[in-house]
């Protein structure tokens, strides 16, 4: 993982809120707590990372599945 992330989770652990703004979706919901997807700057979908990634349209669009 990207050092970056690893420096996000320990902030986090901390007890710190971050909002994180990433284009490496995989990435980023590896670490976290609750997402949103915009698309021409609007909130598409939203919710646990688990719900997101586990939905086709998602997947196809952001995932390459």
């Amino acid at each position: 993982m990207y050092e970056v992330f690893r420096i996000i989770r320990e902030v986090n652990a901390r007890g710190v809120a971050v909002l994180l703004v990433e284009q490496n979706v995989a990435a980023a919901l590896e670490i976290a707590h609750r997402a949103y997807v915009l698309e021409e700057g609007r909130i598409v979908a939203e919710g646990e990372p688990r719900h997101l990634m586990s939905q086709p349209h998602l997947q196809k669009a952001y995932l390459g599945h």
